[in-house]
């Protein structure tokens, strides 16, 4: 059975105080660590043995004569020999016992079961718990059918690779790094045999993830992220916020588009086929015809979590888009939790969200800015699930 949200409610309701902000050590942990001690939180980062080192040495945080901090973001590191050991139940009655809140991003979702966060996890975490679910494309209900529910367009589905008849996307994990992905394209039913047949002698899919793969329309555009944050303490019409807008590095995609037509097609055949592995983020803008239809998709957005997974979308969520010719988005992708991207405006902030709270704000400081406004005004039950 899903652990109640009136369970985690009256569990936070009664949580030790000072509260400590943690995290898993991948994705965007040092955004959520910098914003928690800019908010006067202790931080935490959970990280595997042998991929400690960013976050035990070299953001760690150094304290000062007076205890103040001179440097770094990182206050504490707890390491385990997988990250799936974190939900054990004696590191969970650790994190109760010092007041931890966990901040979901998507190597926590990714590498601790669903099933154990839904049902066994009993730690408070920040956002939306029953929405993680969501971004598993081979759920019967997943993000694309709560969009088309909400009305925000998507890209054009194909039933099956014989139906390809325009170039298209085809979506599965890879077949080692299932963090990362094992996408390819395809113009056409033989296109799609030649690359998948190859991709699986490379090692990069598996035959099993082919078959249950989304295929899907390439929307031809830039492509921007949109990371939204949606607070259930203010009125509803006030409740969302874009902070900022990202984009993707991705190799070794990045590294074909660069080169020429010419030189492309002089490569090894075995290097054409690009990667869409996630490297690094990029921070952009949008022009301002556009911002008043990007909002109406994070409203809408809202509205169907809010009607299908109650109480909603809590926190930060990230809707990922491509603009087409004439501007208008088409989302691709779903992150409901911090985005993937907001490394790009620690510290720093978002430029949109710079401009909101007049100052700057990044998605780690809101999300720590959203628990001690809760949690000052003994409302911290109601940003957790």
């Amino acid at each position: 059975m899903p652990i109640s949200t009136s369970e985690i409610r009256a569990l936070a309701a009664s949580y030790p105080r000072p509260l400590v902000v943690g995290t898993v050590g991948s994705h965007a942990a040092l955004d959520i660590a910098d914003g928690a001690v800019t908010e006067g939180f202790q931080s935490l980062v959970f990280a595997e043995k042998g991929r400690d080192a960013t976050y035990r040495q070299y953001f760690r945080t150094i304290l000062g004569l007076d205890g103040k901090r001179r440097r770094g973001c990182v206050d504490e590191v707890w390491t385990y020999g997988t990250f799936a050991e974190l939900a054990e139940p004696n590191s969970q009655e650790r994190m109760r016992a010092g007041g931890v809140l966990m901040v979901p991003n998507r190597a926590f979702s990714s590498y601790v079961p669903l099933a154990t966060i839904e049902e066994r996890f009993r730690v408070p975490i920040v956002g939306s718990r029953t929405l993680l679910r969501i971004e598993e494309r081979s759920e019967r209900e997943n993000y694309y059918t709560l969009l088309a529910k909400a009305g925000v367009p998507t890209p054009k589905p194909f039933s099956s690779p014989d139906a390809i008849d325009r170039l298209a996307i085809v979506k599965m994990p890879h077949a080692s790094r299932r963090l990362e992905r094992g996408f390819f394209t395809a113009a056409s039913p033989t296109e799609f045999r030649t690359k998948s047949e190859a991709l699986i002698a490379r090692g990069t899919i598996l035959p099993d993830d082919l078959t249950a793969a989304r295929i899907e329309e390439y929307v031809l555009g830039p492509v921007f992220n949109f990371n939204f944050f949606f607070s259930p303490l203010v009125s509803r019409a006030d409740g969302l916020e874009l902070l900022g807008v990202d984009e993707r590095r991705e190799s070794n995609l990045d590294g074909l588009v660069r080169l020429p037509a010419a030189q492309q097609l002089e490569l090894p055949a075995s290097e054409r086929i690009p990667e869409y592995r996630v490297v690094g983020h990029g921070t952009l803008t949008v022009r301002e015809s556009i911002l008043e239809e990007v909002f109406r998709l994070g409203e809408r957005f809202v509205d169907a979590t809010q009607e299908r997974y109650p109480p909603g979308i809590l926190g930060p969520f990230c809707l990922q888009t491509c603009l087409d010719k004439d501007g208008h988005p088409t989302v691709f992708d779903v992150a409901a939790r911090i985005g993937g991207g907001t490394n790009v405006h620690l510290g720093l902030g978002h430029p949109y969200g710079n401009a909101l709270y007049r100052g700057p704000m990044s998605t780690g400081r809101r999300i720590a800015l959203e628990i001690r406004r809760a949690s000052e005004d003994g409302r911290l039950a109601e940003v957790v699930s």
